[in-house]
């Protein structure tokens, strides 16, 4: 046989092979959805980011850092008391479980969006890019809200 012949039979059958996939398999990804920020009342050096991050997929997604061209420093902690305290921790990773989501909201996990390199105003959008541990990159917007009264 041919060898253009046989590479290209190969081809094709790998593009029949992952196109019988369903579309979420070939482009699931991760998604950052009714994100948001804190808007404080005076400049403060640090804010705090809201939202869920939902994983839809088959396989789990682990968040090992985060950043923001609007931000100096993300990262990602967790609120919980213990012996009756408040304490707030680092959190190294975030995994997502296949068809799970992680919530961040205040008194639990958030963002610690630290030295804001401009001011930011109600309704305002911030991008915030979440490393993967597999090398990947999730993308979320986050909209500045006056807290609620």
């Amino acid at each position: 046989m041919n060898p253009f012949r046989a590479s290209l039979q190969s081809s094709l059958l790998v593009a029949c092979l992952v196109l019988a996939l369903p579309a979420d398999a070939r482009e699931c990804a991760a998604q950052v959805r009714d994100g948001w920020i804190r808007l404080t009342p005076v400049k403060m050096p640090m804010m705090a980011g809201f939202g869920r991050i939902e994983n839809k997929c088959a396989q789990p997604v682990t968040i090992v850092g985060a950043s923001s061209p609007a931000f100096g420093d993300v990262s990602l902690h967790e609120t919980r008391v213990v012996d009756g305290v408040s304490r707030m921790r680092a959190l190294p990773e975030l995994r997502i479980a296949p068809d799970d989501a992680a919530v961040l909201k205040p008194g639990g996990m958030h963002l610690m969006l630290m030295q804001p390199r401009t001011t930011l105003k109600e309704g305002s959008r911030v991008v915030i890019e979440f490393a993967l541990k597999d090398g990947g990159v999730l993308r979320g917007e986050l909209e500045v809200r006056k807290p609620a009264p």
